[in-house]
């Protein structure tokens, strides 16, 4: 193997020669010719450090490492063995939990921070419980993007193991008390001014660099004022003596709160050469979590049992060598027994499915070999039910790594096995209703992969399968759709959005015909895209008709530009006749009621009594004209006058109305009863002839041996709280009710007597022309309302009116 020279390898001491000798060629990171210059610069710092680190790079997560990381790797262990060897088949004891915390760093380009991390190795011949304290830092490449995980540590194993022992048989978890590394400061002169300051020291101050740096420690921190420090620091200042505080409760921000916490901190005077002090060194640790457990531990056991019972996890506790077995009630419970059932190990292995039992004994090998016991099996209750279990747990091994101990967890996972079945059989339905559709159904995974596609696909592409390439389906899209379609699909797959599109596709026959395009992102709980799935459907039948139908409301819009023309002109023409109606029609009826008048005056001899009763009826037929001819107007002007919305009093109307009846209500003895109607934005000319058209008719048709009651009412109800249909539910309707107790009309005109000249009764009955409830129902659509009416014959009628608020 040829030797080669490389700058970056230079003062590396012994991992440097390592790397040098190595046949990279062999490896999957290739000759050290082809290595980026982001890896050579990163390995020259690593092998440059006496700090101990480790590297993991490129898409194999190859190992490197420098001379003060090998001892933590111990003798008889993975040095030099690892040295350029992927990080799964280096570190497969502790995989499961690293390589998360790797993608994560990859992912999101941050570094990571992990104190007293217990993380077990095999080094000295056998796997060793080990603790570390590490950083896990993104190292990127030429492109500026991650492709390397650099790893600082330290082993804090011996410290750990101080803390915390293990403190019973039974179910009992190492409790440790987590020393992290120390966060500093540096305060300078009398007014302690903070000159330095790391990270860790920042996290406990909860301040940002620049908020500190140069200020006074009392200025930048005004939450620290007046809780004894100050002293402290001045006789630290001026005495030279250290100052040690373990577990000082000290008010601090927390979260935008000053909240207690609880510090283990060092004040040392910072000497010049010459002696004299001129700041102090401030070494500092939050301890509040380690307090806050430590007040806890009385009831820790108790809360973890209660979890485990919660959570439906049970607990066991195996001797190897004894095979005796300590576990919670519910494990009995999760094997089908009694919670006071007493089951050795034995009993339960008997109850594992037989088909199934090879998983446990590969498990337990695996585990001697890792320290990690995890397996699924399916297992038998004595009522012969089959139920499934998820198995956690980890193996204890003494100084001659002998098995000595087995403590784990057990879960009954059927229903999250059912839920899979479920799934995988939801999935089969899927694709087999997915076959059965004319439409194009086609899904991809959570990154935009295209990853199935129905056979309507094939078909309508006339293509095989193997001939539509899930990664090249864009082959049936028009050249010149792709562009857009990549684009907006893409956009689609990065906001999480809708997918739609229109772009055509090429049918089997060559033909390129539209399609309409939709893709729906399918989520977890927790919001995360699972997968995406679409469906494509032929709309160029349907775009054609469109154009067609277009065109055709075009040329309507056109005719009926011309009949709008036609029918200004009509109402102009209506308009006219309005005028000619109130001026030139009721002037010769005035003549005809003058000189009818006059020829009734004259003298009795000269008028015979037939000629008499001739002109009665001239000047009656006279005045129901006059009145027809009003009534018209009015109804005229209600269906075209201006609508001018303004708030109004209704009190006030409706006591003017009454006093225009004050002479009928007189002669009849009638009573007129309203409660305070309040304000309503109405029209108010066209609501004073509402009134007085309702009132005028109660008053007209009322019992000859009975004094007319008229009531009226008013109360404000929300549309979808109304027992009628109503245009607007979302408002507040107006509702008015004028109730009268006179001769009424049966239930079937309810409708029909809002017609107009529709009329009930005769004219030698009750005068009118039947116009006058038609103007009512005109004045209430006017204001987007509805008018109801309800009467039986001989009982009197009501009339409800619904006006919605602007």
């Amino acid at each position: 193997m040829a030797y080669i020279d490389h700058d970056f390898f230079s003062k590396g001491g012994e991992m440097g020669a390592l790397m040098r000798a190595k046949d990279w060629d062999q490896t999957p990171i290739g000759p050290v010719e082809k290595w980026p210059q982001s890896l050579r610069t990163t390995l020259g710092i690593l092998l440059n450090s006496k700090f101990p680190m480790f590297l993991f790079w490129g898409e194999e997560l190859i190992c490197f490492y420098n001379d003060a990381y090998r001892p933590s790797l111990g003798k008889d262990g993975k040095h030099p063995s690892i040295l350029g060897q992927k990080g799964e088949e280096g570190w497969p004891e502790i995989w499961d939990f690293i390589k998360p915390l790797i993608d994560q760093v990859l992912t999101e380009g941050e570094a990571t921070w992990h104190e007293d991390q217990y993380l077990p190795i095999y080094r000295n011949g056998k796997i060793e419980d080990v603790y570390w304290t590490f950083s896990y830092s993104p190292v990127n490449d030429e492109s500026g993007k991650p492709a390397g995980v650099l790893v600082i540590c330290n082993e804090t194993t011996e410290k750990v193991k101080i803390v915390k022992e293990l403190e019973s048989s039974t179910i009992r978890y190492r409790n440790n008390l987590l020393q992290t590394p120390s966060a500093m400061c540096v305060l300078r002169d009398s007014d302690y001014k903070v000159e330095i300051v790391n990270n860790l020291m920042l996290e406990i101050w909860e301040r940002n660099e620049h908020e500190v740096v140069n200020k006074p420690i009392f200025e930048a921190l005004p939450e620290a004022t007046n809780q004894g420090l100050e002293e402290i620091l001045l006789n630290v200042y001026t005495t030279g003596e250290r100052f040690t505080a373990s577990e000082r409760l000290v008010r601090l921000t927390r979260k935008g709160e000053i909240v207690d916490t609880y510090i283990n901190f060092v004040y040392d005077a910072l000497k010049e050469h010459d002696g004299t002090i001129s700041g102090i060194v401030a070494v500092a640790n939050d301890v509040t979590a380690q307090v806050e457990a430590r007040k806890k531990v009385e009831d820790a056991e108790e809360r973890a049992r209660l979890a485990g019972e919660i959570a439906e996890i049970a607990t066991w506790d195996l001797d190897l060598p004894t095979q005796a077995l300590i576990y919670s009630e519910n494990l009995a419970t999760i094997f089908g027994h009694d919670k006071s059932s007493k089951l050795l190990r034995t009993d339960l292995h008997k109850q594992i499915h037989p088909d199934d039992f090879h998983i446990l004994q590969k498990a337990y090998k695996m585990a001697l070999q890792t320290s990690v016991y995890k397996y699924e099996s399916r297992i038998i209750k004595p009522d012969n039910s089959i139920a499934w279990i998820r198995a956690h747990g980890k193996i204890f091994f003494d100084e001659n790594s002998t098995p000595l101990k087995m403590i784990g967890t057990v879960m009954d996972i059927t229903d999250e096995k059912n839920r899979q079945q479920i799934l995988m059989k939801s999935e089969e339905k899927f694709r087999l209703l997915a076959d059965s559709m004319p439409q194009q159904v086609w899904t991809s995974d959570a990154l935009g992969n295209l990853n199935y596609f129905n056979k309507s696909v094939y078909a309508y592409a006339g293509l095989a399968p193997e001939a539509v390439d899930k990664n090249d389906w864009l082959k049936i899209v028009h050249p010149d759709d792709r562009e857009a379609n990549i684009n907006a699909w893409m956009e689609a797959v990065n906001s999480g959005n809708d997918f739609l599109f229109e772009h055509r596709f090429r049918r089997h026959d060559g033909q390129y015909r539209l399609q309409q395009s939709h893709a729906t992102a399918q989520k977890d709980e927790d919001g995360n895209i699972q997968m995406w799935v679409g469906t494509s459907t032929d709309i160029q039948d349907q775009k054609d008709f469109t154009d067609h139908l277009e065109r055709e409301v075009s040329e309507r819009t056109a005719q009926l530009e011309i009949k709008n023309k036609d029918l200004i002109n009509m109402n102009i023409e209506l308009q006219s006749f309005a005028y000619i109606s109130s001026h030139d029609l009721q002037e010769p009826l005035r003549k005809i009621q003058t000189f009818a008048s006059r020829l009734a005056d004259l003298d009795e001899q000269n008028i015979s009594a037939k000629a008499k009763t001739y002109l009665n009826r001239i000047e009656v037929s006279a005045k129901r004209m006059q009145t027809l001819i009003q009534d018209l107007l009015t109804y005229s002007r209600t269906n075209s006058a201006d609508r001018v919305f303004v708030k109004t009093n209704l009190d006030e109307i409706a006591e003017e109305v009454t006093s225009d009846f004050s002479e009928r209500i007189e002669e009849t003895n009638a009573v007129v009863h309203f409660d305070p109607l309040g304000e309503v934005t109405v029209i108010p000319f066209q609501f004073r002839q509402l009134l007085h058209n309702l009132i005028g008719n109660s008053l007209k048709f009322s019992k000859k041996d009975e004094a007319p009651y008229i009531e009226i009412t008013a109360k404000r109800v929300l549309g979808s709280k109304l027992d009628i249909k109503v245009n607007y539910p979302e408002k507040i309707y107006y509702c008015l009710k004028v109730t009268d107790n006179g001769i009424g009309f049966d239930a079937e005109y309810n409708e029909r007597i809002f017609e107009v000249f529709q009329r009930l009764n005769t004219e030698n009955e009750f005068s009118g022309t039947g116009i006058g409830l038609a103007i009512v129902k005109k004045i209430v659509e006017n204001h987007k309302g509805i008018i109801k009416a309800h009467s039986e014959k001989g009982k009197g009628a009501t009339f409800e009116i619904y006006i919605p608020e602007l």
